[in-house]
């Protein structure tokens, strides 16, 4: 992978993609070479089927930004603007990087004590137009934008671009108060919860919302949702929000354990029935937040709102507790998930062999197979087991299943890292892709931070540049885990990472800590940023 300087400089890049464009009409083989690497149209071509292609400028400029690791040209010129800005103290580049602080946005999560630490740096960051002193929780201004303009509650008054993606992050004045970050922190919650109150009574629609990635989110979402505020839920539900916006009640649960707005939210008419919200429930690790969703389902086997039943999510992610609470409920035990496998063969998958009985003394046992069989001794780590197979049927872990295949990730993902160190040693293939957001396991390490697992998994053969559906690679990975996911050791991954091949000219947006370790690193090796 291409690496950019610290500072890129955008008409540098435009000045390559002319001159590839220019090597490939004369037919330069390397110019040839670089199309058939990074662009998809000429993969796998000859030279000369790559010259019939008659390429333009825009595949060049497309074959540049892959070569470093973004999918467009427009992506690659969001990403140099976005590096750049760093650097600038005018205002119109420093407001935008603070929102992203403030709101999270492009898949990255909010930071709200970098968010409040910039403010206190730079105070006008949370003044100016209604958005940001809603944004900031400054009633003042709030009240005083309200006496000049009583309408202006319900417009957005400010387009402020995201500095990443530069989708616009103008939001109507409830919408940029209840999303705010800045909420969650005691110096800052009671004036956002004034600003709420004060918009409310000059007239807020209290369904205000706006639109991101395609979809509408509400200003009770950012409320009770992401910011996990009871007070500003109820006050919106008093107002008139409606529970039913598609994201509240499912956030509730996924991000505030204490279930406070879980239960305004439910007791406010929020549907179970028609949603994902019970099957979300019943694989996180929270038994009481489970038992308060099924107090208010109505079929406990309900998959209208799509994906799995609730019984297999819970079996998929180790809930044995959650198992057997469902089936109190009446869950179905023969059910069968959406790839057609029964939730009694998952559990067996899942060395959950406890679950798998219980299921089949509910009804739901079914005979297994050799391959199940060596799957469900890998997943209980019963080595044993495992080689005695494999002693009877030497080819057997070649029959395996793409979907048999896939439960190393799965149970990277799961955190049966005993059983995922057992299959590679036995020789299951490292890179294939599972899990929630189909990665190899070794990007799922990275993410959950776990350095003894990642540095196990290069060692038996796994590489740094294996691809990450949303994020590049496992460079992507350390990226944005390090910024966003707590509690991992990063900087551990980091070093393992380097240890292992990953290059140090490559540069990204990590946490400060792995960003000084990697700097440390290139200083070390004489490596200058360019």
């Amino acid at each position: 992978m291409a690496r950019l300087p610290e500072r890129p400089n955008f008409e540098h890049l435009k000045k390559q993609a002319k001159d590839l464009l220019r090597a490939y009409r004369a037919g330069e083989p390397a110019a040839l070479a670089r199309f058939r690497v990074a662009l998809p149209a000429a993969a796998g071509k000859d030279d000369s089927s790559i010259a019939a292609l008659d390429l333009k400028l825009a595949d060049a400029q497309s074959c540049i930004a892959r070569e470093y690791g973004l999918p467009a040209w427009r992506a690659l010129r969001n990403y140099v603007d976005w590096r750049n800005s760093k650097h600038s103290s005018a205002r119109e580049d420093a407001v935008p990087l603070w929102l992203h602080a403030v709101y999270g946005h492009d898949y990255d999560w909010p930071r709200p004590e970098l968010a409040a630490r910039r403010l206190a740096e730079r105070p006008d960051l949370g003044r100016g137009d209604l958005m940001l002193v809603c944004a900031s929780g400054d009633e003042v201004a709030v009240r005083r934008a309200i006496d000049a303009d009583p309408k202006c509650v319900n417009r957005i008054s400010s387009a402020w671009p995201c500095p990443g993606c530069k989708q616009p992050l103008g939001m109507p004045p409830l919408v940029a108060a209840t999303h705010s970050s800045l909420l969650r922190l005691p110096d800052f919650a009671p004036g956002i919860r004034r600003v709420v109150r004060a918009l409310l009574v000059a007239g807020a629609d209290p369904n205000q919302s706006w639109q991101e990635h395609g979809g509408s989110l509400s200003a009770l979402y950012g409320a009770a949702g992401k910011n996990g505020d009871a007070e500003l839920t109820q006050l919106l539900l008093t107002a008139g929000a409606d529970p039913n916006d598609g994201e509240s009640l499912y956030h509730s649960i996924e991000r505030w354990p204490e279930h406070a707005c879980t239960r305004l939210l439910l007791q406010a008419g929020a549907r179970v029935d028609g949603t994902n919200v019970l099957q979300y429930a019943a694989g996180k690790d929270d038994l009481d937040g489970l038992k308060l969703v099924l107090e208010y389902a109505r079929d406990v086997n309900d998959t209208s709102g799509g994906g799995d039943a609730a019984l297999i999510a819970a079996v998929r992610h180790r809930r044995s507790a959650h198992v057997r609470a469902l089936l109190e409920a009446g869950a179905d035990a023969r059910v069968r998930g959406t790839d057609g496998i029964s939730a009694y063969r998952s559990a067996h998958e899942h060395g959950q062999t406890e679950v798998a009985e219980i299921l089949a003394a509910a009804g739901g046992g079914e005979p297994l197979t050799s391959a199940d069989e060596l799957v469900a001794a890998c997943a209980r780590c019963d080595e044993r087991a495992a080689r005695a197979l494999l002693a009877r049927e030497p080819n057997l872990l070649h029959s395996l299943s793409p979907l048999q295949l896939r439960q190393l990730p799965n149970l990277v993902q799961a955190g049966a890292h005993d059983a995922v160190r057992l299959m590679v040693r036995l020789g299951w293939p490292i890179a294939v892709r599972g899990g929630d957001e189909d990665a190899s396991a070794l990007n799922l390490a990275v993410l959950q931070g776990d350095a003894d697992l990642t540095r196990f998994l290069l060692e038996h053969g796994a590489r740094w540049d294996e691809e990450h559906p949303y994020i590049g690679n496992v460079h992507g990975t350390l990226c944005w885990a390090s910024r966003n996911k707590r509690g991992g050791d990063f900087v551990g991954c980091a070093r393992v990472l380097v240890e292992h091949g990953m290059p140090l000219d490559l540069y990204g947006d990590y946490s400060d800590e792995v960003g000084e370790f990697l700097d440390a690193e290139r200083a070390k090796r004489g490596i200058v940023p360019r």
